[in-house]
């Protein structure tokens, strides 16, 4: 059944016009007249029954459902461009697009890249990052990475790592609010994920302090913001290892209490069923699950 699409060149720069935010914008990105990135625009509207923009003084700027289908028309446009690279003959260099948590990403994955480059010079790897509260798995990759195993079928899977968690704090704030023991912590700030709800009551369990509550508080939507409040010294925080690894060998955190772990959770490659695995693909893998077994012995 064929497809019902827009005119694909009005929809194109539609699509600049909305990012750019106005037809001038979009003429000068586009090498185009004013008046030709005018007419596509009344193509596109023609075809689909309603304005796309309206006038703002001397400017034409998209309407709310203009921004909505430029986002999802950006988003397919992204597709093709990936589809393009990843199967095109033209391609000189090799890709692959990885999806993960955004902690994960910023904190192991990343930092450690410059050692698979070295070892495969011609192979690119593209990062986007995932947040905790998002369900599913959006996006094209080649390959995930999850705290949860997806359980339908579609991928292989791969254990990674599993964490352990600790309290963590900077040097400064250690250096001025000392810890002899755990129940020291009630008169310090206590820093609190909310995606990561329980770590802190499953580590003073651990630490058999679980009925100790603190006097002070601050809580942050997404842990590496958490991360941060730390490393600016703002309170302790429950900190996850072997993915702060790097942090605590830079100086950027502390463990005043490393001996007391609580088990945390579990890192697992997914790698579609019906992806296409290509030697670069194939030794990225490899690569990464060496890099999470070292990471844990």
């Amino acid at each position: 059944m064929p497809h019902k699409l827009p005119p694909l060149n009005a929809l194109r720069i539609f699509e600049v016009a909305v990012r750019a935010g106005s037809y001038s914008l979009a003429a000068r990105e586009l090498n185009l007249t004013h008046g030709a990135v005018s007419r596509q625009i009344e193509i596109l509207e023609q075809w689909l029954g309603q304005p796309l923009f309206r006038r703002e003084g001397r400017r034409m700027v998209p309407t709310v459902h203009a921004q909505a289908f430029g986002r999802e028309i950006s988003e397919a446009f992204d597709h093709i461009g990936a589809a393009s690279e990843l199967y095109g003959r033209i391609a000189t260099r090799k890709v692959i697009r990885v999806n993960a948590p955004a902690t994960f990403a910023m904190r192991w994955l990343i930092p450690r890249l410059d050692g698979f480059h070295r070892l495969q010079p011609d192979v690119d790897v593209r990062v986007s990052t995932a947040f905790s509260n998002e369900s599913g798995l959006q996006g094209t990759f080649d390959l995930a990475i999850r705290r949860t195993i997806e359980r339908n079928g579609q991928f292989e899977v791969e254990p990674i790592f599993s964490e352990t968690q600790t309290v963590i704090a900077s040097p400064s704030l250690l250096a001025n609010t000392p810890l002899r023991d755990p129940q020291d912590l009630i008169d310090g700030v206590l820093l609190y994920t909310e995606t990561r709800p329980g770590t802190w009551e499953a580590w003073l369990r651990e630490a058999g302090f679980d009925s100790l509550r603190p006097l002070r508080m601050l809580r942050f939507d997404h842990f590496f913001v958490t991360l941060q409040a730390v490393v600016d010294g703002l309170g302790f925080a429950i900190g996850t290892f072997p993915t702060l690894d790097m942090d605590r060998r830079a100086g950027r955190i502390v463990t005043p209490f490393e001996d007391i772990r609580a088990s945390g959770s579990s890192y697992y490659l997914l790698v579609p069923r019906d992806g296409d695995k290509p030697a670069h693909l194939r030794a990225f893998v490899d690569w990464l699950l060496a890099q999470g077994a070292a990471g844990t012995t």
